[in-house]
């Protein structure tokens, strides 16, 4: 069936796939243009990426750091939601493809799904160690480790015990870090009175990083500092160490310097090593019918207005897109990439359908990056600058604030995050996703080999 619900034949129809950072932002950003908007998602919510770690360790509740995509444009008349799944395109017909087998018309695409993680040809591993993109992995990834206290304290067996208190992060890069210390602080000093036969500050956190710093793409500088972070809050950091398989109750490394080869004994695994484009990109190119690049991550080229060759109509923004700087290199998968993006071909829409000129290429403004390492522990980079500890922390918390989408969610973020940092607690310490099992999470041992 053919879905055409926009207005007249005449109005200009831009149909945007995503909503994510690129995606929202170039939807919100032509509010006052002559156009009639569609924004398509799966979701109903614009989801606050950065942030799920929050959610995955309690710090945060789910509703903090999504808003419903209806609600924030409620008030912008010329937009419209639709909740569905894209699986297609007819760039010939200018038509959006549905799982329900609608056909979405379009004059203009921009199409912004972002990415998943990428397990580089291992997908098995995907179950044993979820990565963080969606708030079903946040809330999979906090069972786990909330579920892994709660058997330690029933288990007799200390080698048992030892191996339901160690915990395991995959990735080295700002998530990562993120998150194995913000475990590490959990079970340090959240959850240090809230068990009576195990001590939670025995726990053991490791970050497995492959590279010979962790966020190796940061200046030396912080590296070293992150690590130092990372150590005071008693996370092991491995470097130039690459995982080789993964198993229920194991994860097996090797050292990349001296192909020695280790097994640690955990149950408990976290994915942030890698990241793949959305299939629709691929989708998309061969909708297109060739001559289209799209490189081994998924990723779409394309030109310096951010749409693809040949092909003024189709924009790709954000993670999806791969778009090169000034200094010729891909520009990295991060939100204000995206945000930038999105911004940018609104621009360049609004100018289209008023037949004004077009704006000069697309230009990324580098605003800084930053990762927290725990309460008070952050480092930042901007330009020649770099700060870490305290200030690096404080910029973190304002800018992502300032971020979120809208302002109920800042009050409430906010106002949490007031609370943990004077309690040490955390608020939505919860057990949900609750389903049956195998091996330990229904506190049955697996049988001896």
């Amino acid at each position: 069936m053919t879905e055409n619900t926009t207005g007249t034949h005449s109005e200009h129809q831009v149909v945007v796939v995503g909503g994510g950072f690129g995606g929202l932002y170039c939807a919100q950003a032509l509010r006052s243009t002559p156009v009639k908007v569609t924004l398509i998602d799966r979701r109903n919510f614009h989801l606050f990426q950065p942030l799920l770690y929050q959610v995955a360790t309690g710090g945060l509740s789910p509703a903090n750091i999504a808003a419903p995509l209806r609600t924030i444009f409620n008030y912008q008349n010329n937009a419209r939601v639709l909740m569905a799944e894209v699986t297609g395109f007819d760039v010939a017909g200018k038509k959006v493809l549905t799982k329900d087998g609608a056909a979405i018309p379009f004059d203009t695409l921009v199409v912004a799904t972002g990415s998943t993680y990428h397990y580089f040809g291992k997908d098995e591993w995907a179950p044993l160690a979820p990565g963080l993109k969606t708030l079903e992995d946040a809330t999979e990834i906090r069972r786990r480790v909330l579920s892994a206290f709660e058997r330690a304290e029933r288990e007799p067996d200390p080698a048992v015990r030892k191996r339901l208190l160690t915990f395991v992060v995959v990735g080295g890069g700002p998530t990562g870090v993120e998150m194995a210390g913000t475990i590490s602080e959990l079970a340090r000093y959240t959850l240090r009175h809230d068990f009576r036969v195990i001590d939670p500050a025995t726990a053991r956190v490791l970050l497995v990083e492959g590279h010979p710093h962790v966020i190796p793409t940061f200046h030396e500088k912080l590296q070293k500092k992150a690590a130092e972070m990372l150590a005071t809050i008693g996370v092991e950091v491995w470097n130039n160490c690459h995982v080789e398989a993964i198993s229920p109750d194991a994860v097996t490394v090797c050292m990349s310097t001296t192909k020695e080869k280790r097994q640690i004994e955990t149950q408990t695994v976290v994915w942030a090593a890698g990241v793949k484009a959305s299939p629709l990109g691929k989708f998309l190119a061969d909708a297109i019918g060739g001559g289209i690049e799209v490189d081994r991550s998924g990723r779409v080229a394309v030109g310096p207005d951010c749409s693809i060759a040949g092909h003024p109509n189709l924009f790709v923004l954000g993670d999806l897109a791969l778009q090169k700087g000034a200094d010729g290199k891909p520009l990295p998968g991060l939100a204000p990439v995206a945000m930038q993006q999105g911004r940018y071909a609104a621009d360049v829409i609004r100018r289209r359908v008023k037949g004004e000129s077009a704006p000069g290429p697309f230009h990324y403004w580098d605003k800084g990056t930053m990762a927290t390492i725990g309460r008070s522990r952050a480092v930042a980079e901007a330009g020649p600058f770099r700060f870490s500890g305290l200030l690096a922390w404080l910029a973190w918390l304002f800018i992502h604030i300032m971020y979120l989408a809208q302002f109920s969610n800042r009050v409430l973020v906010l106002l949490q995050w007031i609370w943990n940092y004077m309690s040490r607690n955390r608020s939505a310490l919860l057990i949900t996703n609750e389903r049956p099992a195998q091996g330990f999470d229904q506190g049955v041992k697996p049988a001896a080999k």
